[in-house]
């Protein structure tokens, strides 16, 4: 039963007594109010059960609640009430949560309520607190300090060397260290931590930058973390692309070396505010990956001062490379070689043969092709000429000269009798002296003609006197001495076997036109072997002429191809003398 403390009893109007259903635990209360009253104190002694106004029974849990209003009753005295209510006190206002400190960019923000606790993020937010740390500002304690700088190249690979551009394209890792004073703390306070990494890019850097550069990126692209150390010293190493102009030298292409320098400096600060330091005497190769056309063959660093300007100083490595010739023998110099062959056979051809003009007119062209090749790789520039381009000059040179001499030999061919007569200097020197220097063997045929020439002339000389003296006084008798006939080669007089020869055999008189056709025909044909004999010997003399240029093209093309391509090679290349190629008095910024 559930007995409560009220200040007017509850009756019902109806009379009947308030009872509870088995299956309810309290009763639910209508009309009035429950008034509680915080100064009654508590009486024990008195306790009434709530009844009905009219028949004062007590509420039991056998019968039904009746849901009828209640009326109003006079209030009972407190000392009635077994109950009463303990005044309750308000909980104390909560105070607002103390604002946090305003949490640098670079850290990610923490969720409320958790501490950060690790030792490397204490330790960044302590370095890079911006209360004692602004990275506009030189590390230096006061404004003549120096801050030194030590810097190294690390090649890792050499991408290109564009000839005609004049750019060495390579990628470098710059090392730079140096130390910041307020970059320090004591190992002890952060769990014996001597080193940790920040973002380069919320601390102070030297400006260092390349000086000759060719495309404008003149800082580095990557902005990597730099490794600081407890005692304020920064190790730096960020990577970068460098494209680098260099001075190209052709002279000896495609046997060259070259040297080109990168300058690296502050932009802004001078040395009266930063000094660069060489911190190795040579680049480092450690990762360094081959290249396909080029081999390294020193990398020496120096450091360069101006005299005339005390706040200059800067430093420039030397990047001595040499070109693997491969390449450029295979598809260049041989083709050019064997191009020099064919005009040296073009003397091996017959001399009336009319194809030697165009051979040597297609190899000239076929060397303008390759002329124009190189003419695209090589730069444009007028102080040095290329050996391959050298040695392409010297053989059209060649070619040239050999069409000249291919047209005079064809004029000394076809030359005759009726055109030229050739004079006796040139047939000693042509036709006896210089075949025997030449290995060459006069034919055989010209000997003969030559021996029937000079005794038929002796024969006609004697025949001739004899006839004078015999032609007497008989003008129309003629003798004919068949000697003399027979030496003549005339076929109308014949000497008879077994008989003596007669002194005088007459004749009539229309035999002497006869004999004086015959001599006409006889001289005539004799004309025409001597004209075919001096235009043989025309011919020989062409081919001596072709012989002597033959000769003298192998020579000149084996001794000036073997002196072109062996020069190179026995060229000093020193480091000293080339780093003279790229060294010039420095100007100040």
């Amino acid at each position: 039963m559930l007995i409560l403390s009220h200040t007017h009893p509850i009756s019902h109007p109806s009379h009947h007594p308030i009872t509870h259903s088995p299956h309810h635990s309290t009763t639910p209360l209508h009309t009035h109010p429950i008034t509680l009253t915080p100064h009654l104190t508590p009486t024990p002694s008195h306790t009434h059960p709530i009844t009905h106004p009219s028949h004062h029974h007590p509420i039991t849990p056998s019968h039904p609640p009746h849901h009828t209003p209640l009326p109003h009753h006079t209030p009972t005295p407190p000392s009635h009430h077994p109950l009463t209510h303990t005044p309750i006190t308000p909980p104390p206002p909560t105070p607002p949560p103390a604002p946090q400190p305003p949490q640098p960019p670079w850290l990610i923000p923490l969720p409320a309520g958790i501490l950060c606790t690790d030792t490397e993020e204490r330790l960044v937010e302590y370095l890079l607190d911006p209360a004692r740390y602004n990275k506009l500002i030189r590390p230096a304690t006061n404004g003549s300090q120096l801050v030194t700088v030590q810097l190294m190249v690390s090649l890792a690979q050499l991408i290109s060397v564009h000839e005609r551009e004049q750019i060495m394209t390579t990628n470098v890792w710059l090392t730079q260290e140096w130390e910041d004073y307020r970059l320090t703390w004591k190992p002890e306070d952060f769990d014996n931590m001597k080193k940790v990494r920040l973002p380069s890019k919320h601390i102070w850097l030297p400006d260092v930058v390349l000086y000759n550069n060719a495309d404008g990126m003149y800082e580095v692209s990557f902005y990597s973390n730099a490794v600081i150390s407890y005692d304020g010293s920064i190790f730096w190493l960020p990577p970068a692309i460098y494209k680098s102009a260099c001075k190209i030298e052709v002279k000896h292409f495609p046997f060259d070396q070259q040297n080109c320098t990168m300058k690296f400096r502050s932009w802004t600060y001078d040395r009266t505010e930063i000094d660069l330091v060489l911190k190795s005497e040579v680049a480092s190769l450690d990762d360094f990956t081959p290249s396909g056309e080029w081999d390294i063959v020193a990398l020496p660093g120096r450091r360069n001062e101006n005299p005339d300007d005390s706040t200059y100083v800067d430093i420039t490595y030397d990047f001595i490379i040499q070109r693997k010739p491969l390449f450029y023998t295979i598809n260049l110099i041989i083709p050019c070689l064997l191009i020099s062959c064919l005009t040296v056979l073009v003397f091996y051809l017959p001399s009336d043969c009319g194809e030697k003009i165009t051979l040597c007119i297609s190899v000239l062209l076929s060397l303008t092709v390759f002329l124009l090749l190189i003419s695209k790789i090589v730069p444009p520039t007028s102080l040095d000429v290329p050996l391959v381009g050298k040695y392409l000059m010297f053989t059209m040179v060649l070619v040239t000269f050999s069409i000249v001499t291919s047209v005079c030999v064809l004029n000394v061919h076809h030359r005759s009798p009726s055109t030229h007569t050739m004079p006796p200097w040139v047939r000693t020197l042509f036709l006896r002296k210089l075949p025997a220097l030449l290995f060459m063997k006069q034919p055989q045929q010209n000997c003969a003609r030559q021996r029937l020439r000079q005794r038929r002339q002796t024969q006609e000389r004697a025949a001739a006197a004899t006839l004078f003296l015999r032609a007497g006084a008989r003008s129309c008798a003629c003798y004919a001495n068949p000697g003399a006939a027979k030496a003549e080669g005339i076929n109308g007089y014949r000497e008879q076997q077994g008989q003596g020869t007669d002194p005088a055999t007459p004749c009539g008189c229309g035999l002497e036109e006869a004999v004086e056709g015959v001599r006409f025909i006889a001289d005539h044909m004799r004309s025409e072997d001597d004209d075919q004999s001096v235009s043989e010997d025309w011919k020989y003399v062409a081919m001596v002429i072709d012989r002597i240029f033959l000769w003298m093209f192998i020579i000149v093309c084996v001794f000036g191809t073997v002196g072109m391509f062996l020069q190179p090679l026995f060229q000093n290349y020193t480091t000293n003398s080339l780093l003279q190629l790229g060294q010039g008095t420095p100007t100040s910024k």
